[in-house]
Formats: structure tokens, C-alpha cells, sequence
């Protein structure tokens, strides 16, 4: 019985192609656009979402500025 349930697994394993399922929105939404949307929402958390986001932002902005080369 063992062997049969073993057997079974494993070929249901194999066929799966080992993929988890992509939903069409995960296809069709950037990171960015994801985590914006979670910044604006009311879950716990978000706001920190959207601050880490300005941080990230403002630290490029800064990294771009400086690399700059002024004529």
C-alpha cells in the first residue's frame, strides 16, 4: 500500500512540472505597482510600506545626484 501511494506521488509530482500556478494579476503588476497599492490600503503595516518606498526613493535621488557630473 506504501509503495502504491509512493508511486502515485512521485508520477503526480513529475507531471506537475514542479511550477507553482501564476495568477494573471501577479503577471500584469511591477513590484512597485503591487506595494503601492498595499501602501494606500488599511492593512497593518501599509504605512510602512508606502515610507520605506519615499526612503528608497529619496536614497536614488541622492545616489543619482551625486553621480552627476556637473559641466
Amino acid at each position: 500500500m506504501r509503495l502504491t501511494l509512493a508511486l502515485a506521488l512521485a508520477i503526480t509530482a513529475a507531471c506537475s512540472g514542479g511550477k507553482p500556478p501564476k495568477s494573471a494579476a501577479a503577471d500584469t503588476l511591477t513590484e512597485r505597482q503591487r506595494d503601492s497599492m498595499l501602501a494606500g490600503s488599511r492593512i497593518p503595516g501599509a504605512r510602512g510600506v508606502g515610507a520605506a518606498m519615499r526612503a528608497a526613493d529619496s536614497t536614488n535621488a541622492r545616489i543619482r545626484a551625486a553621480d552627476t557630473v556637473a559641466p
